[in-house]
């Protein structure tokens, strides 16, 4: 049995991940796990946006909601909202909620959408879930306990707090080992294997697998075997980015149920609302704007929606967008921005941390030679998982109908759409997304995802079944089903502030 875990990094990626196999694997079959964290390198994180699929790793973890809202300055997520991404005009908007449409799966719902109710935006009219946003509500109210919804939700963090938070629990409730120190060398066995981390103050630490969290700079997988970044910036030409926290003018002043990204002339703003604050940054392609100008954009937009021209200096990041090679080599495996990073649109980072995490916990091998096997799997899923991400991320701008700068141009260039989202564009334009079309168990984006992204982009599709009287009817079902939750939801649910208020003072019931 592997029963010597050593995570090199900390952060949210190594936190969790030393949280989820100590939860898992520590009382029950006697597994150490180590995390060596330098003190002197701080983590990237800015503030994230999660998924849903957060509150289960969370619970498996075994921490309180209300300790986490408390202490990570955590609001709730509904979504995304974007802005001035189809033409780039003031009233240019759509939702990408996390509810899935009333009716999903039953019936063609884009079809009778955009034969009945074409003016209604798709998200507004299948779910529920863009109205609570657009009135600033809650997906839960004060009775409801812990981890449970009335409408699904993931969370804003600060990423900061976050990483505290999880090492807190980590050490005093899950006997994960913490070693402060800076790894100085590698020690490899004969068939090249990581044998054992040289630190500056504590000797060799040993281990039979390696967790590599350590970021961009991917210290072991990257740095030590050489597995090469398989770059990603032909598609998707972001590189950069500015990150500023925003204060709010009030202390009462409404948390945003959402993400929003608001497109600039190369690339968009994300604007995070967390309990004490705005997170505020511009992702940019530094191929098509200046530093000064990227800037100047991300000013400019604070200035119209708060009022504020005196912020603080912009914090700059880099980065290039691209995945591993392999994310599992011999005895050593990627997670987090050590795997790979594309851009922070629809928050697809944390969550391949979450999946990364729970594949290394479920399937931990037994024995050196059963490394091997799990490793190709863990391979084989994550290069699928990491294609799909660039596929779905791809589609916000190839269906784009903005002109007005060579970014905008350039991406909605069908000559530079991955060959595998161009095949599925041409089957869309006669059908809806369907679960046919993405068949794995555990998509990263499920098909109502990119029937929310495709039609919010104004796509239309040339229906070639002509429309059932019987499948009209149950359409028109669920699209009133979905107006009459809007109803009932808009008079039950607190607001955002509200909500997150009361859990502060009194907490969430335990389940």
């Amino acid at each position: 049995m592997l029963r010597r875990i050593v995570i090199v990094g900390g952060g949210s990626a190594g936190w969790m991940t030393a949280g989820l196999l100590a939860a898992e694997h520590r009382a029950a079959d006697g597994v150490q796990v180590t995390l060596i964290e330098s003190p002197e390198v701080a983590p990237i994180g800015v503030g994230e946006g999660t998924w849903p699929s957060m509150r289960d790793t969370l619970r498996r973890i075994g921490v309180s909601e209300s300790d986490f809202f408390r202490e990570c300055d955590a609001s709730f997520k509904q979504g995304s909202r974007f802005n001035r991404w189809v033409d780039g005009g003031d009233h240019d908007y759509y939702f990408h909620p996390f509810v899935l449409p009333q009716g999903y799966g039953e019936v063609n719902l884009p079809q009778y959408w955009q034969a009945g109710h074409p003016r209604v935006p798709f998200a507004d009219l299948v779910s529920f879930q863009p109205h609570l946003c657009a009135q600033g509500r809650a997906p839960k109210q004060v009775v409801t306990p812990e981890y449970a919804a009335v409408a699904n939700y993931g969370y804003h963090l600060d990423a900061g707090k976050f990483g505290l938070f999880l090492r807190k629990h980590c050490l005093e409730q899950l006997g994960v080992r913490y070693v402060p120190d800076h790894v100085v060398g590698v020690t490899s066995h004969e068939n090249g294997d990581i044998a054992a981390l040289q630190t500056q103050g504590h000797g060799a630490l040993e281990g039979d697998l390696f967790i590599d969290c350590t970021g961009m700079r991917s210290l072991l997988l990257g740095q030590h075997y050489g597995i090469p970044l398989v770059a990603q910036q032909h598609a998707l030409y972001n590189d950069s980015a500015l990150a500023v926290q925003v204060p709010y003018p009030a202390d009462d002043y409404p948390i945003a149920s959402q993400t929003s990204s608001t497109a600039q002339s190369a690339g968009w703003i994300w604007d995070i609302g967390l309990p004490s604050r705005r997170g505020v940054g511009h992702v940019y392609a530094s191929g098509y704007i200046s530093d000064d100008q990227a800037e100047a954009e991300l000013r400019a937009y604070i200035a119209r929606t708060s009022g504020q021209t005196d912020i603080a200096a912009p914090r700059q990041l880099r980065f290039t967008p691209g995945y591993r090679e392999k994310f599992w080599h011999r005895n050593c495996v990627a997670i987090g921005l050590s795997a790979g990073f594309i851009e922070p649109l629809e928050a697809s980072a944390l969550a391949l941390v979450e999946m990364s995490a729970a594949m290394v916990c479920d399937e931990l091998p037994a024995t050196r030679a059963a490394m091997d096997i799990v490793a190709a799997r863990f391979n084989e899923a994550f290069t699928y998982r990491w294609e799909r991400v660039i596929d779905f991320l791809k589609l916000h701008y190839v269906l784009s109908r903005r002109r007005d700068s060579a970014y905008w141009r350039d991406n909605t260039d069908p000559a530079r759409t991955p060959a595998r989202l161009r095949d599925l564009l041409t089957l869309w334009r006669h059908r809806a997304p369907s679960r046919a079309d993405l068949d794995r168990i555990e998509e990263v984006f499920p098909t109502a995802s990119y029937q929310y992204i495709l039609y919010g982009m104004g796509f239309r599709g040339d229906f070639s079944r002509a429309p059932r009287p019987q499948e009209a009817a149950m359409a028109d079902h669920y699209f009133q089903e979905a107006a009459e939750l809007t109803r009932k939801m808009l008079g039950a649910l607190p607001d955002n502030r509200a909500l997150i208020d009361h859990i502060k003072r009194h907490g969430l019931q335990k389940i």
